[in-house]
């Protein structure tokens, strides 16, 4: 049997107008559907469903994993549009290269590919 299905990450926000604002001007998604209690963006094959609260410590717990083609590239472009709380491209033990970011609401989210 082969499955045809995706996983789309649905991450908390703090305020749908600022995570917009962040994903659209500093990453590079556009917004697909924006109501005052939900957001999708997306950008090539990536796509991310928020969901608004009024929990922080929710946004700080929530994490998101981008793997595959075209993350070095990624890399390079945040670098220069100096996106904030980005961190370096580096060689993790468990074999995958990786970066990562902070959205505003403190949610992770990590970029990776096989070395």
């Amino acid at each position: 049997m082969t499955l045809d299905i995706e996983c789309l990450p649905v991450l908390p926000s703090l305020d749908l107008d600022h995570t917009r604002l962040f994903y659209t001007e500093s990453l590079g998604f556009g917004v697909v559907y924006a109501s005052p209690t939900r957001l999708i963006v997306r950008r090539a094959t990536l796509e991310i469903h928020f969901w608004h609260t009024d929990r922080k410590e929710f946004c700080e717990n929530a994490s998101c994993y981008m793997r595959g083609g075209g993350i070095e590239d990624l890399f390079e472009e945040f670098s220069r549009k100096g996106v904030g709380g980005l961190s370096a491209f580096e060689l993790r033990p468990w074999n995958m290269k990786e970066f990562y970011i902070h959205d505003p609401h403190g949610n992770l989210l990590t970029f990776g590919r096989v070395p």
